[in-house]
């Protein structure tokens, strides 16, 4: 009995040792975002135990220690955790990236592992957090092969997206814009030359991705608009679950990356008497005497004893400012999804009197009506303010105050700008006593129906709506330029409306579980149309009475209305085999009312197939090898920016004799047709070690054949010039992209993306020889808009005169390398060209702990830039402008060896266009940098917070270059709408580096 005894009581011992041992674990699971996960299943390795965590991602589970819970959810990598003493283990679960990525392309999705075109994908996390006013410049330095410049440092100013180079001379030259499917309106509607971004209503915290469709194969889907590729925005839309606030606020600081050095007081008096003496002599004291020229600058102050020493560049270049707020709730559950947003921003340029303030809303719904039925409706508005300045060239720019001598004060004493005694008009007397405004009202809304026929078979029905009021008012008042007509203002209307239909089937469906067919048809039209008013008054009886109803004369109006349509049928077959050999076709078949009715319609067909290499046994057990696949395209698309009655012959009402009448304003071409553009792409995608590195490699050659062209025709025909199709150029260039995980554990990641892109742009047919305009040539054999100017060849060390290259040609076709003086004998040739030849982008992620770091480096090589203002404020003081620095080394005394010509007031000297003023515009850019830290959840928990996190941006924060002007990337905004005259500054402002504190929360 003792025995037995003794044995159970060992018994209940031994098992009330392992019973203790047993304990309950328990945490919260969440995503790389902070959020928290449902329905993840946890499962203590080689047991049946297990259990999942609730709608708040907390689990609890009964455990031994040495024991692993085993952590996976579909979409995620699985993650493992030993038991040990500790009784909460909070997991974090990262996406996992082995699985297939799925991408938006025209008319649906597609896994990016079968896709055999080139689309760069970049999604939100990218974007996110950068604080600049439009969309496109988020993605700089994002994509291989895409440039996006934006003009200068105005808020509004225009943005050049080109994807692999150009591909039309006359034609529209920017991609087309399709957001959720619905091609976007992006004319620009500026009363001036100097354009407005179409897209600076857009709210880049909406965007929850962007594909750009950059070969013929991916683009050909769109047809006629795809020549210059395709930019596909999808907006956020919510995800099923627990009801997500999240807020992104963020306030920042701003100024100019970059500012010139001008002559002080002291300075330019000393260079002007020179210059005046150099041309007039030394007895000649016109600028210095009593009531002399200087005098008349200082107003009455003393600039003997620099009493003035006014440095207008600082009024002209300010210290700008920046907030962005967005708060959006989403959500939803399994039959109901929804993402509702609200934006605000409000940027202060800097440049003075330039300003953006935008209000945006967005709302996005998805509803499953039954198993086989849903519809979904996206709409967004917007609201954007723009307080407006001069272009380029006019003198009520801020930025042609450097122009001004710093002997005139900036305001006379009572506090009014001194329009009395400066060189020319004070642009401050426009912000005193003038005002120009825009104000846009966008609407985008597009909804769909989606019905399920037959498992494999669905159809679609989309209906999208683009909205775009512009009005522009512009006043200036009896002090200002229009003193004379005692104040002028102009109001000017412009509504553009766009419909767009889409119906199409898809097929979907797997044959023997090897084959792989998705097919989609149908038909889109889309209808344009636009309407503006325009009238202009001058005489006010009052500058507080602002409006032409007040004008005592209407000097102008006018009223125009226009409208053009597309109608399009479109297929497109996927094919896969054995989930390896991959093959694609599509053709769109569009006609356009804006082309000749014997050539309104046009054919665009496009193919593309790919192989997966490490899909086969030879290398498909590879440890190393995670991805090879090899892809080729080829594809047609086209190009309809032009004109909506380019083929017509066209009359105008006339006055004749006081009677109306009608005249001819335009000849016909009823044989204009599109301009095609055909291109090839060789590509092969490579991944190594579980694509922690991983890339691809592309090359491809573009060209574009019945180029749209205005084309000079004789004066005797009554006419000047009439639209053809003329000429062809190619666009031939490499794209490398690397990304690397170059770190990967539970407390610090690093990832990496390099891009690298080649362009070589050849005009390779010009039937009517060479076009030139301007500084710009565009000639067969050369890169388009080349620079065609005189060569510039020094300062003659015996006299100060420039000199110059002859560059006549020889009898043996080479070059005569001789100098003269002599303007009028040197020749013409091409010197460089506005566009690079290489470009790069390189962006770096890092956490650490709770911290984080994201960088992204850009630059670009080859390209030369056109200083046109170089005449008057580099001009070795020809005229009265304030010059830059380096102009006090000019030559002054034989033996002199230097660049600047002796100073000659008056006289030219090495003013005139020539490759003095062109420079090399090679530069590399700290675009964005941004630090972050996330509060841990243990902290945000007690708020009911699931995610705070604090973060320092800034943008264009370095600049490395050798170019001497305000900016390597800013253009003249005054070229006229030309699309010949290119990689021109003139008075260009600088872009603004942007210093931004944020805050995320969600909830």
């Amino acid at each position: 009995m003792k025995i037995k005894n003794f044995f159970l009581l060992g018994l209940f011992f031994i098992s009330s040792i392992l019973i203790a041992q047993e304990r309950q674990v328990s945490g919260t699971i969440t995503d790389s975002d902070g959020l928290p996960l449902i329905g993840v299943n946890i499962i203590i390795e080689n047991t049946s135990r297990g259990t999942q965590s609730d709608f708040d991602g907390n689990y609890s589970i009964m455990a031994n220690q040495g024991e692993v819970l085993v952590y996976s959810f579909v979409g995620f990598s699985t993650v493992r955790r030993t038991v040990g003493t500790e009784a909460v283990i909070n997991v974090q679960l990262l996406p996992d990236e082995t699985l297939d990525e799925v991408i938006v392309v025209g008319y649906g999705t597609q896994s990016k592992r079968k896709v055999t075109d080139n689309i760069a994908s970049i999604s939100s996390e990218q974007i996110n957090n950068i604080p600049v006013s439009n969309m496109q410049s988020s993605l700089v330095g994002k994509a291989a092969g895409v440039q996006i410049t934006q003009i200068n440092g105005k808020v509004e100013g225009g943005v050049k997206m080109r994807i692999r180079g150009i591909a039309s001379i006359s034609s529209s030259q920017e991609p087309l814009y399709v957001i959720d499917g619905m091609p976007l309106i992006n004319d620009d509607e500026s009363t001036t030359v100097a354009p407005i971004n179409p897209l600076i209503s857009l709210n880049p915290n909406d965007i929850e991705s962007i594909e750009i469709l950059k070969d013929a194969s991916s683009a050909a889907i769109y047809g006629a608009r795809g020549t210059n590729g395709v930019v596909l925005i999808t907006t956020k839309s919510g995800r099923a679950g627990k009801t997500k606030v999240s807020v992104n606020t963020s306030t920042g600081w701003s100024r100019a990356t970059n500012k010139l050095e001008w002559l002080n007081a002291e300075e330019y008096i000393e260079l002007f008497v020179e210059a005046s003496t150099n041309s007039y002599g030394a007895e000649d004291t016109w600028l210095t005497e009593e009531g002399g020229y200087f005098d008349f600058m200082a107003n009455g102050t003393d600039w003997r004893n620099l009493e003035v020493d006014t440095d207008w560049q600082d009024y002209a270049l300010v210290d700008g400012a920046v907030q962005d707020h967005t708060v959006s709730i989403s959500g939803g559950n399994d039959k109901t999804l929804f993402f509702i947003s609200g934006g605000y921003n409000r940027t202060e340029a800097i440049v003075r009197g330039n300003d953006l303030e935008r209000y945006s809303i967005r709302t996005n719904i998805d509803h499953n009506v039954s198993d086989k039925f849903k519809v979904g409706f996206n709409a967004g508005a917007s609201k954007t303010q723009i307080s407006r300045i001069g272009t380029d060239n006019s003198f009520s720019t801020p930025l042609q105050a450097v122009a001004q001598s710093p002997l005139s004060p900036a305001f006379l004493d009572n506090g009014i700008p001194n329009n009395d005694s400066t060189i020319y008009y004070n642009f401050l007397m426009q912000e005193y006593n003038g005002d120009w405004d825009a104000d846009i009202f966008r609407i985008l809304l597009n909804s769909y129906l989606q019905y399920q026929i037959l498992p494999s078979l669905s159809f679609r029905t989309e209906l999208g709506y683009d909205n775009n009021n512009q009005t522009e008012e512009y006043f200036a008042g009896s002090l200002t330029q229009s003193a004379s007509t005692n104040g002028y203002a102009d109001a000017n209307a412009v509504q553009s409306d766009k419909y767009n239909i889409s119906n199409y089937f898809n097929y979907n469906t797997t044959f023997n579980q090897d084959f792989d067919l998705d097919v989609v048809v149908g038909m889109n039209f889309e209808e344009s149309s636009r309407k503006n008013q325009f009238v202009a008054g001058t005489g006010f009886p009052s500058d507080n009475l602002q409006t032409v109803a007040s004008a005592s004369e209407i000097t102008s109006g006018t009223s125009t209305r226009t409208m053009y349509n597309f109608l399009s049928y479109f297929g497109r077959a996927t094919f896969s085999l054995y989930d390896k050999y991959l093959f694609k076709g599509s053709l769109r078949y569009d006609g356009s009312s804006r082309f000749g009715a014997d050539n309104r319609y046009g054919f665009f067909p496009a193919a593309s197939a790919g192989w997966i290499i490490s899909e086969e046994d030879f290398l498909k057990d590879s440890q190393t090898l995670s991805l090879l696949k090899l892809r080729g395209s080829w594809g047609e698309t086209g190009n309809a920016g032009i004109g909506n009655f380019a083929s017509l012959g066209l009359f105008g009402g006339r006055a004749y004799n006081q009677r109306s009448a009608l005249a001819p304003v335009q000849l016909a071409n009823p044989g204009l047709k599109w301009e095609k553009t055909r291109q090839v792409d060789i590509g092969l995608d490579f991944g190594f070690l579980n694509n922690r590195i991983s890339g691809e490699v592309d090359y491809y050659i573009k060209k574009t054949n019945d180029l749209l062209l205005n084309q000079p025709i004789p004066g005797t025909s009554g006419f000047t010039s009439i639209t053809r199709n003329v000429g062809s150029l190619t666009n031939r260039g490499f794209e490398f992209v690397l990304n690397t995980r170059n770190i990967m554990t539970e407390d610090f990641t690093w990832n990496t993306n390099f891009n690298l892109s080649t362009l070589d742009n050849e005009v390779t047919g010009l039937p009517g020889g060479d076009i030139v305009q301007g500084l710009n040539i565009v000639r067969e054999g050369e890169t388009i808009s080349s620079f065609y100017i005189v060569e510039y060849a020094g300062v003659d060390p015996a006299n100060g005169n420039a000199l110059f290259y002859r560059n006549t040609l020889n009898s043996d076709g080479s070059r005569d390398r001789s100098t003269t003086a002599n303007y009028g004998e040197a020749e013409r040739v091409i010197l460089g060209s506005p566009y690079p030849e290489l470009m790069a982008g390189f962006t770096n992620n890092l956490t650490f702990m709770n911290f984080d770091l994201s960088f992204t480096f850009q630059g670009e090589w080859g390209a030369s830039l056109y200083n046109s203002g170089g005449k008057f404020q580099s001009g070795n003081a020809r005229y009265e402008d304030n010059q830059t620095r380096d102009q006090l080394n000019r030559w002054q005394n034989p033996g002199d060896i230097t660049n600047v010509p002796q100073a000659r007031m008056y006289q030219t000297n090495g003013q005139q266009d020539s490759s003095r003023y062109l420079e090399e515009s090679d530069f590399i850019r700290l675009r964005n940098l941004t630090f972050g830290y996330t509060l841990p959840l243990s902290v945000t928990e007690r708020f009911k917070v699931d995610r705070l996190r604090v973060y320092f941006t800034g943008v264009n924060l370095l600049t490395f270059t050798d170019y001497s002007g305000y900016d390597p990337e800013s253009t003249y905004d005054d070229l006229g709408g030309s699309n010949i005259q290119r990689g021109i500054t003139f008075y260009s402002a600088p872009p603004a580096k942007t210093f931004t504190i944020g805050l995320n929360i969600e909830l």
